[in-house]
């Protein structure tokens, strides 16, 4: 009986072979690792401490976006209260409207803001390169608005029943404030369902870039610079590179921002934050535009890039919702 060599099993070195900073690890077998990513949260119906409910609903199949949303507790079963439609932040690379980080923001804000919240999944690159992202807020504030002609019709009960369509907000935090901007942007030119007219936006610590330096930016080549890294991964194709008008909004071409479709901005900086001076930058951008809505600016000096986010509990970050609570309830 003829034997035959057993061929040997070759092993396969998995390499990295793309990283960015601690944000996404690239494998040679194509697989991610998100090394800063939060974990899953669980939803929750009357938290027993503040009332405060939350739950996750399926906004579209194809694409997939999702949301979770949070209603506080009601004194009154037909009260009507704001709506904040919400991006998360996490350089749009990682992070998660469900994850632990996000849920531990909103269980504290939202009984102090008493507004229904809407924080959209959107997709993340580079699974899904950008414009991916904005074309799924885009699409969760159309669904938010669809409530507004009081059509049940893949609707949901607690925006039906509890959502004023008078007092609509979006916001985000980092590229959730970038997301913010161009949703705010893209409402300037395209009607929302029902005639919903966005009354403000919060950008807190928005994520903007351009090929040139800015105020005290280091003063590094611009290919250098993690921003401009991050932007080429999650968006490699985009026109103009870092210039595209969705990262830097007054970039030659940029539609103006005299066209932003909201009548009040509250912009969020903080004074220990890399970008820190972008938002000063944006919003001297805006004052001079042309815009005719209402521009305020809140900053806390002694903090770093959304520290409210990753220490709700602090005094800053209380001074922070304070003001946040005050531009909803305007």
């Amino acid at each position: 009986m003829a034997f035959s060599t057993p061929t040997p099993t070759r092993s396969v070195t998995k390499e990295i072979v793309s990283e960015m900073g601690t944000f996404i690890r690239i494998y040679s077998d194509g697989s991610l690792e998100r090394p800063l990513q939060t974990p899953f949260a669980p939803p929750m119906l009357e938290d027993p401490h503040t009332g405060l409910s939350s739950k996750d609903v399926t906004i579209s199949h194809n694409p997939p976006i999702s949301a979770r949303l949070y209603l506080p507790k009601l004194t009154n079963q037909t009260d009507k209260l704001p709506v904040l439609v919400y991006f998360h932040g996490g350089a749009f690379l990682i992070e998660s409207a469900f994850s632990q980080l996000y849920h531990n923001l909103f269980k504290t804000f939202v009984p102090q803001a008493n507004v229904v919240v809407v924080s959209v999944e959107y997709r993340l690159a580079p699974e899904h390169p950008l414009p991916a992202c904005y074309h799924d807020c885009w699409n969760a504030l159309q669904w938010v608005s669809s409530h507004a002609t009081n059509d049940p019709t893949n609707g949901d009960p607690w925006l039906l029943h509890h959502a004023d369509f008078n007092r609509v907000f979006i916001g985000g935090d980092s590229a959730g404030g970038n997301i913010a901007h161009n949703i705010a942007m893209r409402a300037g030119t395209e009607a929302l369902p029902g005639d919903v007219k966005k009354l403000g936006a919060i950008l807190c610590h928005p994520a903007f870039h351009s090929s040139y330096q800015v105020g005290s930016e280091p003063d590094i080549e611009p290919e250098q610079r993690l921003n401009h890294k991050v932007w080429n991964l999650a968006y490699p194709s985009a026109p103009g590179g870092v210039d595209n008008p969705l990262f830097n909004p007054v970039a030659p071409g940029a539609p103006s921002l005299a066209r932003l479709g909201c009548s009040r901005i509250l912009l969020c900086i903080a004074g220990k934050d890399p970008f820190r001076d972008r938002g000063v930058w944006y919003y001297e951008s805006v004052n001079k535009s042309g815009w005719k809505g209402k521009l305020e600016l809140f900053e806390e000096t002694d903090e770093g890039h959304v520290y409210h986010l990753l220490n709700p509990q602090s005094e800053n970050s209380k001074k922070l919702f304070h003001r946040l609570v005050s531009f909803l309830q305007e």
